[in-house]
């Protein structure tokens, strides 16, 4: 039976005869229902209709559907020890990008900030032998897909190995995580925040959102929690969630600016 993805948010549900009647994620007043109605393609029918790319940003070798799919992240690899962290998942898995990531070391984990860039999280732990899937516990119920290589951690930090620690701000999701690399940036660290902490444009910023599509902003609670998650952190870098939406230098100092900046604005 076919595996069917959601056309706007890109989560993958399990197989099944005919496509889900509803997408959680969707219904969710952070997403949104497709304005032509709730749509689904099975993975075949993804798979001939865009194609995985691979290049790198900012040092890091990231992978993202072309033409553009869903919400249109792409997933980031972290280098650490004897293979990769895949950070945050994209909805596709191919031969050639699995042959790609293997030609890197391969995955060791996978980590994911939030349910909007669950995707085909399964398919990639399996290609790499079931390696770990690192979701927050506290957004257990949006898994689309349950798998067994799916660990729910809890608390505030999960550390996957000496270089790399996951971190849950909350915000944007209750578990909403961020990845930090403290040999990223030249030894400097690195966070990466997918849009937990958004980079902004201008790539100066970053800013804090509880629903991007439906514009509900994040209270100022919540924003000053993301702001302790990180205060003890060193890092030179953010790396966001698109295609050449990072901070390449200086960012401790621009992410403290920036929830001075939001906070001073929802004042």
């Amino acid at each position: 039976m076919p595996l069917w993805t959601c056309e706007t948010c890109g989560a993958q549900f399990s197989d099944s005869k005919d496509p889900p009647a509803v997408c959680p994620i969707c219904e969710d007043e952070r997403q949104y229902v497709n304005w032509k109605g709730q749509t689904f393609l099975s993975r075949e029918t993804l798979a001939q209709r865009h194609r995985l790319v691979w290049r790198e940003d900012l040092g890091l070798m990231g992978l993202a559907l072309e033409p553009g799919f869903a919400i249109g992240q792409r997933a980031l690899l972290v280098s650490d020890g004897e293979g990769c962290v895949m950070w945050d998942c994209v909805p596709l898995m191919t031969a050639e990008a699995v042959a790609q990531v293997r030609s890197l070391g391969g995955l060791k984990a996978i980590a994911i900030s939030h349910p909007h860039y669950y995707g085909a999280l399964a398919d990639w732990s399996e290609a790499f032998g079931n390696v770990p899937v690192y979701l927050h516990a506290d957004d257990r119920r949006w898994v689309t897909r349950p798998h067994p290589a799916i660990v729910h951690w809890s608390g505030d930090h999960h550390r996957i190995s000496g270089d790399v620690l996951l971190v849950r701000g909350g915000g944007h999701f209750a578990g909403a995580t961020m990845l930090h690399w403290s040999r990223g940036a030249g030894g400097k660290g690195a966070l990466l925040t997918g849009d937990i902490a958004q980079v902004t444009m201008d790539r100066r910023f970053v800013s804090f959102m509880y629903s991007y599509p439906n514009y509900i902003p994040l209270n100022a609670a919540a924003v000053r929690r993301i702001a302790d998650s990180v205060a003890p952190l060193a890092f030179d870098r953010i790396y966001g969630a698109w295609w050449g939406r990072n901070i390449e230098s200086g960012a401790k100092a621009a992410f403290a600016e920036s929830v001075a900046r939001y906070l001073a604005a929802i004042a």
